[in-house]
């Protein structure tokens, strides 16, 4: 007498995906809250440090000055003769400038752009990094 071990139930064809889904969600709300949304430049400079800096807001039109004293309008390259010419071509409706001036660049190379944006009517705001404490 040969012995039967089945249980006579069908084996299960239907998966539920609800749990998959929870962890799905879940994972993205943590990388969304974790994420920086922090504006990357493909230009590299050194920002000089401060106690505390200011928040940009979105509408701005980016300067970069290197430290061997180049000039770029929103990552392209133009001459100091022409930077109020590149601003303007650039600008559409922003209106504030944000200087990110290497710590090796002049005072004066930072004071031209910032008569320019004066002269274009613009805010001028100098991008800096936050200074890390020391114990």
């Amino acid at each position: 007498m040969p012995l039967d071990f089945s249980t006579g139930r069908k084996p299960l064809s239907v998966f539920s995906l609800a749990g998959l889904t929870d962890i799905v969600l879940l994972l993205l709300i943590f990388f969304l809250l974790t994420s920086s949304f922090v504006t990357q430049y493909g230009l590299q400079v050194n920002l000089p440090r401060v106690n505390a800096t200011a928040p940009l807001e979105q509408q701005y039109v980016a300067v970069t000055i290197t430290d061997d004293g180049r000039f770029f309008v929103d990552q392209e390259e133009t001459t100091e003769e022409d930077l109020a010419l590149t601003i303007t071509e650039i600008r559409a409706d922003r209106t504030a400038l944000a200087v990110y001036a290497d710590q090796e660049a002049t005072i004066s190379q930072l004071a031209t752009v910032a008569s320019t944006g004066s002269f274009l009517g613009m805010r001028v705001a100098i991008a800096t990094d936050v200074m890390e404490e020391s114990n």
